[in-house]
């Protein structure tokens, strides 16, 4: 056996024991494996090449393991999804038909969809039969529909080979947005697996806790500004001194401007500690979210729980309460901007002409409130200078005459470090699974010297003993000999 150290997470030891005795013969090396987040003991193990006799000639493959009995993924069944349960988090995943019972990880328990901006309507040339078939299985990825007029092949081709654009290349992460409401064009299909998410936005009395627990400081507090409506600046003299972003002219860098003085010095939150907090960052909310042992939710997770069950063509509507445009309608369902002039004139329609409470307005069929209007919420992804954001703020309006519209699929990206404030946040959690273990084989015989490869690219030799800390050298009389380091 060749040794060097590496460590891994096995269900239990036994697991541990019986996975490092059923490799096949000659040298097989453990390049590594993916875990699954489950209750697990993590085991240091210093096995890197091993030379084992004949008698275990048979290599068992990842499938074969899964099958297993003794070895793989099938030594512990998945936790039911049904006994899982969080305060004030919801679970938004696939139901049996009696509406209440969650699904099992043994079936395809997520959720399928159209993403995407409402006002493009090619939605609906996506058929039904697209969103109700299930990939799933390990030919998933060759399991295709026959819908929108294509044929298994054409499908088959288009993903092989891809298309050209006749722009030229885009770059990495680049979506085409609607110029209404900033949402995903053209609608497609998405998939995500089951997840837990919260009520309501972290409110300022929340995030007041983490602080007072951390001693966190916020980014705004370390930069010393952040961005107020223009409108809203305290005193008048400031929009002449204070500068502006180059991008949105209305709003204003504050000086002293954070969460604890939403509007700069002299304001408070202590009459809004149930609002949603606002002037944090993306790592601030992130950074909340791995305080609470949460994470914040990826933006395809957050339209799939602000639809509520309107994913397919037939069902599927622009604001979370229908397709009704009128102020009339939509200030019974969330806090935007209204009728009045932008941004010196809100005529506060809905009650509020900034923030207002969290569960103040009618939740969706999820029961999850605030998915439209109120503040823009952080999502996890997208770049450093350009940061997701979904579901509008009480800035928006419901056509897109001013800012964005404030449908289900608004969309905006920004800094990663802006702190404005019309930008919070909420958390999701995803479910426990069982530890899967994922092995990949490498035979240095066959495929070379073993190394392993870090995030930026780079191979790296893994120095193993026996020969990496002995060279050989010669003396001035041609003897060779070897030299311990």
């Amino acid at each position: 056996i060749k040794w060097t150290q590496t460590h891994c997470l096995f269900s239990s030891l036994e697991t541990a024991l019986v996975t490092m005795t059923r490799f096949g013969a000659g040298r097989i090396a453990l390049v590594g494996f993916t875990t699954v987040i489950a209750a697990s003991v993590s085991v240091s193990i210093s096995v890197l090449a091993i030379d084992l006799p004949s008698t275990y000639a048979t290599v068992p493959t990842p499938t074969d393991a899964a099958r297993d009995s003794e070895v793989g993924a099938n030594l512990e069944p998945h936790p039911d999804p049904n006994e899982e349960h969080y305060d004030n988090m919801i679970y938004v995943g696939r139901m049996h038909h009696d509406g209440e019972t969650r699904l099992g990880f043994d079936v395809d328990n997520g959720i399928k969809f159209i993403f995407g901006t409402g006002f493009d309507e090619s939605h609906k040339q996506i058929e039904e039969e697209d969103l109700r078939h299930e990939h799933f299985g390990p030919d998933a990825h060759h399991d295709l529909p026959q819908g929108q007029g294509k044929t298994r092949e054409q499908v088959l081709r288009e993903r092989r080979h891809g298309t050209v654009n006749k722009d030229g290349p885009k770059p990495f992460g680049h979506v085409d947005t609607h110029p209404l409401d900033g949402g995903a064009t053209p609608p497609t299909v998405a998939h995500v697996e089951p997840f837990f998410m919260d009520v309501a936005p972290v409110t300022n009395k929340d995030f007041g806790k983490f602080v007072r627990s951390t001693y966190y400081e916020t980014e705004a507090e370390h930069f010393g500004w952040s961005f107020v409506l223009s409108s809203f600046v305290p005193k008048a003299e400031m929009l002449e001194t204070s500068d502006t972003d180059p991008e949105a002219e209305h709003w204003v860098a504050v000086d002293g401007a954070y969460w604890r003085n939403p509007e700069g010095p002299g304001t408070t939150y202590k009459m809004r500690e149930n609002h949603p907090v606002v002037h944090v960052s993306h790592r601030d909310a992130a950074e909340y979210c791995t305080w609470v042992g949460k994470r914040l939710p990826g933006e395809r997770e957050y339209e799939a729980a602000a639809r509520a069950g309107h994913w397919g063509p037939k069902n599927r509507t622009l604001y979370s309460w229908g397709d009704d445009a009128t102020t009339e309608v939509a200030k019974e369902y969330a806090n935007l901007w209204g009728e009045g002039e932008f941004p010196w004139s809100n005529h506060a329609e809905d009650g509020w002409r900034g923030t207002s409470p969290v569960k103040k307005y009618p939740p969706n069929a999820y029961g999850i409130f605030d998915m439209v209007g109120n503040v823009w919420e952080w999502q996890r992804g997208g770049k450093h200078k350009a940061r997701i954001v979904r579901g509008a703020s009480y800035v928006d309006s419901l056509d897109g005459s001013f800012n964005h519209a404030a449908t289900l699929g608004a969309r905006a990206t920004m800094h990663g470090t802006t702190g404005t404030g019309n930008v919070g946040f909420r958390c999701v959690k995803s479910p426990k699974r069982r530890v899967e273990h994922h092995f990949v084989y490498h035979d240095e015989e066959t495929h070379g010297q073993l190394a392993v490869e870090d995030q930026f690219g780079k191979r790296d030799m893994i120095p193993q003993r026996g020969w990496e800390d002995q060279f050989e050298v010669e003396d001035e009389d041609g003897d060779e000999f070897e030299v311990e380091t």
